[in-house]
């Protein structure tokens, strides 16, 4: 059998498991997973950034999708805006202060279908000290495929948006011909890839 044969046996072999069993169990692939943000700036244009590295899992019931479940956690040390000073004062206690708080962390309470074939999901995002209910929503995940390694892979892209004071990020500066000089809701997209866990 070529090894591309291979492959599409295995996807396959995967596919027809995941339907059987109902719930599978799926790992963040850190290196190839991205939390990407983008807030107002002078209330004329939007500064964009990220977050550091993501880990986590999601236990996925394609047969019920309310008995999926979600579990996250984001590095925010590594927060990135390619401004060196900027980057500084967003990691300090003006906002995300990492040194008490090194972690974005999201977890699911709640998961449905949504009718485009995604899923809604909602659940507890913590920044900081402050815990606040969230729902992303999730494009359709593709379909399994084998990398060159054995692994067995997926994909989906989620997006949100919140308000940042809802979290204790206050810290502003008025402008004066009016409004300030960060804007408070920030939207969030995360590219997410995904490898069936082996245990």
């Amino acid at each position: 059998m070529s090894t591309t044969a291979a492959i599409a046996s295995n996807v396959q072999d995967v596919a027809t498991a995941s339907a059987a069993s109902g719930a599978t169990s799926w790992d963040i692939d850190t290196a190839h997973t991205s939390t990407l943000f983008r807030v107002r700036h002078l209330m004329v244009s939007h500064v964009r950034g990220q977050l550091g590295a993501v880990t986590g899992n999601l236990q996925l019931d394609e047969q019920d999708a309310s008995r999926s479940r979600v579990d996250v956690r984001i590095d925010a040390r590594q927060l990135d805006t390619r401004d060196a000073k900027r980057d500084e004062h967003l990691r300090s206690a003006d906002f995300l202060d990492v040194a008490r708080y090194p972690e974005v962390a999201f977890r699911s309470t709640s998961v449905r279908a949504a009718r485009d074939g995604g899923l809604q999901v909602t659940g507890d995002l913590t920044v900081r000290d402050v815990t606040r209910p969230i729902t992303l929503e999730v494009d359709p995940l593709s379909a399994p495929v084998s990398d060159p390694w054995g692994n067995v892979k997926r994909g989906a892209t989620a997006r949100a948006s919140l308000n940042r004071k809802d979290f204790g990020l206050v810290w502003n500066v008025g402008l004066e011909t009016g409004g300030v000089l960060v804007g408070d809701k920030v939207d969030i997209e995360i590219e997410v890839e995904l490898v069936r866990s082996r245990a």
